[in-house]
Order: structure tokens, then C-alpha cells, then sequence
């Protein structure tokens, strides 16, 4: 890791992984490890959403069930974390937030975040809350599949674009939307998500034929 610039000292790089988990599903954990092999991270830091206003409308499943999956998916590797922050903080979940509630766990200009997130995500930063004040206060890595066209990140506004890092990974065409559709369908969905995730949602009764 580099030099903090002027000051001489070593940030620990810390890797943040937000995401809804509906359910967590082997795409999420390749990004997440790719990320931390690829940028040099200490570890990575999976961040389950509790009031999400993005998903607002669509039926999600509790975030109890949300933090259990991701929990299950992430316990057997030592460079993963798991954090309540949203969940427990009971207010609608925004990004900017939860960078500034997670550097007072860490000593004044210790570590440096980097933001692990979907290009097609970055690509709708501008909705987001305080998109400056993110760029200003973390790293923000943009996930994409080899081959996919990244030139509308240059549409976006230059303070943005500076902090953004893009990262291509072999990541597999899975999503939640779909493993929801395939549990509805009574379609298998091995292979998809770890096994004890897919054993806690048949186990759970998650995503039954209720038009999810």
C-alpha cells in the first residue's frame, strides 16, 4: 500500500460491499474477491441495506433473512466482514451516510474506503444522496463484465470521475432477480448461490410462487 501523500504514514485499505442481498448469490462474492486480490485490500466489508429507498415498492425480504444469507455466504473466508450498520441504523439507507458512521471505527486518517459497487449503479450516482461528498470520501469501484462498455462513465462530472476505479472481473450472468423468478418457478437454483444460502431459503420458505 502507498504512502499517505505528505503525511508518510500506510492507509489500510478497507473494501465496503453494499448491496440489498435478495438473495447474496456467487456474482456478489467474485466481485468481492477480485476487489480485494486486484486494489491490495485489507479486507472487505459486506453491508447488508435495511431501509433500502431505492427498492422502495418492490416486496424484499426482511432484513433479517437478507443479513443471515450474507452472513452464511461470507463466513468461510477470513478477508470477509459482515456489518449491521444499516440495518440497525432505522432510517432509510444511504451510501454517504454509511461512510461517515464507518470512519469513526477506525483511528483519524487510517484507512482509505473503497466502495464496491455495479457499474450500472455508478452509472446512476447522480441520484444518489451527496454523489460529491462520496467521491470526496471514498474510492469507488465500478464492477463490470469483461467487454462491457464503460465510456458512459465519461459523461459523468469530473470531481466523479476521478474517484472512480473500474474493474472488470469474470463475473458469472447470475442475479437475484432471477434466482427469486427460478424459487417462484420451483426451477433449481444450485450452483447460484452458496449451498447454505439455497438451504436457508427453501428451508425459510423464501420466495415462493407470491409473484416476486
Amino acid at each position: 500500500m502507498a504512502p499517505l501523500r505528505g503525511e508518510g504514514l500506510t492507509k489500510r485499505k478497507i473494501g465496503i460491499m453494499g448491496g440489498t442481498f435478495d438473495p447474496i448469490h456467487f456474482g456478489h462474492l467474485v466481485a468481492a474477491e477480485e476487489a480485494y486480490f486486484s486494489l491490495g485490500l485489507a479486507e472487505v466489508i459486506f453491508v447488508p441495506t435495511g431501509d433500502s429507498f431505492h427498492k422502495r415498492g418492490r416486496n424484499i425480504s426482511s432484513s433479517e433473512h437478507r443479513y443471515t444469507m450474507t452472513m452464511l455466504a461470507t463466513l468461510d473466508n477470513p478477508h470477509f466482514r459482515l456489518s449491521r450498520v444499516e440495518i440497525d441504523r432505522g432510517t432509510p439507507s444511504h451510501t454517504i451516510d454509511t461512510l461517515r458512521e464507518m470512519h469513526h471505527w477506525f483511528p483519524p486518517n487510517s484507512v482509505s474506503f473503497y466502495f464496491i459497487t455495479g457499474l450500472d449503479a455508478v452509472l446512476d450516482i447522480m441520484s444518489w444522496k451527496e454523489p460529491f461528498e462520496i467521491a470526496k470520501t471514498c474510492n469507488i469501484v465500478a464492477v463490470s463484465r469483461p467487454g462491457y462498455n464503460k465510456s458512459k462513465l465519461q459523461e459523468l462530472p469530473e470531481e466523479i470521475k476521478s474517484s472512480i476505479i473500474p474493474l472488470e472481473i469474470p463475473l458469472l450472468a447470475i442475479s437475484s432477480t432471477e434466482i427469486r423468478k427460478r424459487v417462484s418457478e420451483g426451477k433449481s437454483i444450485r450452483y447460484l448461490v452458496p449451498w447454505p444460502v439455497e438451504h436457508y431459503i427453501y428451508k425459510n420458505s423464501l420466495y415462493n410462487r407470491n409473484g416476486w
